[in-house]
């Protein structure tokens, strides 16, 4: 598929909209998708249907694996075309969602409820599923805002927030960002829009790695995404750095001096080190022996942890190749209980 023949958005009828072709080929792939916001239900929403296992947001944070539901309001629309990113990166082609064409935050989460439930649908016909688990997974407790694209761009982010703090089920919102739209970071603070947990990609302790990591189209990428940093330092909610170790690309020991000193500013609550995996559309950018072994992800943890004594390791997942360490100078209760109603 080349560019020329396929853009992967397009305006009709007044609205961005990602192309039929492309639509196809995400259905395909199992995502529900609505004008340029998608919804997929993850491997391990799946294998908690069948009660086979929890992913490792539940394990560390105590998220509802089957009440998590994945969505997009930005499906193909990013500024990096990262290294490691399992989605069709290649595919993006804006950095421009103007807020005239895009849907209304609850146009979006509306759609997209509907086709989660044509996806969950397809699971009560084996009876190696929890018919309890799937009725309830019909209304989220909580909202991972990530999925595919970067959620961010979504010029109307703070309203969805706020309009998923209203549905009577919430109990958590996570946003996930690659740190490139700091400008609209801080208006989910100042519009008191803030998600209980704000994850931020770092994935790069040098402009030169960032750029071979991320493969930005800003000029001023890693300047963009230090703002974000500094920002994370000081907001009121919980915070995430999150590190995909590649090797060859960040996992040499040389580099930990400079992550523990940038993660010491960015002064997050927790740190996740996780394994880069070899799937999806990453399989042809990056080798199968480019993931690293659980145990070279509990070295470099334990060197960052000598390097930054303010954390130290609070829980790991060997399945997904994951650890968290936690701040104790900054500590919260690493359980999300209960969401507040704004």
């Amino acid at each position: 598929m080349s560019c020329s023949d396929e853009y992967v958005s397009h305006v009709a009828g007044d609205l961005i909209q990602i192309t039929p072709q492309v639509q196809a080929k995400l259905k395909k792939a199992k995502y529900g998708v609505y004008n340029h916001s998608a919804v997929e239900l993850c491997h391990w929403t799946k294998k908690s249907f069948a009660n086979e296992g929890s992913c490792y947001k539940h394990k560390f944070y105590g998220i509802s694996t089957h009440r998590c539901m994945e969505m997009t309001p930005a499906a193909m629309n990013c500024e990096n075309r990262c290294v490691y990113c399992w989605r069709p990166a290649e595919f993006y082609d804006t950095l421009k969602m103007p807020a005239e064409l895009v849907d209304e935050p609850d146009v979006i989460v509306k759609q997209l409820l509907k086709e989660r439930k044509k996806l969950i649908n397809g699971f009560y016909g084996s009876a190696r599923n929890n018919k309890g688990k799937l009725d309830e997974s019909l209304l989220p407790a909580h909202y991972a805002i990530s999925l595919s694209g970067e959620p961010t761009m979504y010029p109307k982010l703070p309203q969805l927030v706020k309009y998923l703090k209203t549905l009577k089920a919430t109990k958590s919102i996570f946003l996930v960002t690659n740190g490139q739209e700091p400008a609209m970071l801080k208006r989910l603070a100042d519009e008191d829009a803030l998600p209980t947990q704000f994850y931020l990609s770092t994935n790069a302790s040098n402009k030169k790695m960032f750029h071979a990591i991320n493969r930005p189209l800003h000029r001023n990428a890693w300047e963009r995404w230090w703002e974000s940093l500094r920002f994370l330092a000081t907001v009121n909610t919980r915070t995430v750095l999150r590190m995909t170790l590649i090797r060859g690309y960040n996992d040499g020991h040389d580099f930990v001096d400079e992550f523990a000193q940038m993660m010491a500013e960015g002064n997050p609550h927790f740190i996740e080190l996780k394994s880069y995996m070899h799937i999806g559309m990453s399989a042809e950018r990056l080798k199968h022996n480019d993931m690293l072994e659980m145990d070279e992800v509990r070295d470099y943890a334990g060197r960052l942890c000598t390097k930054i004594p303010a954390f130290e390791v609070m829980d790991e997942s060997a399945v997904s190749r994951i650890i968290v360490l936690q701040n104790k100078e900054r500590r919260v209760d690493r359980w999300i209980k209960e969401y507040l109603e704004p």
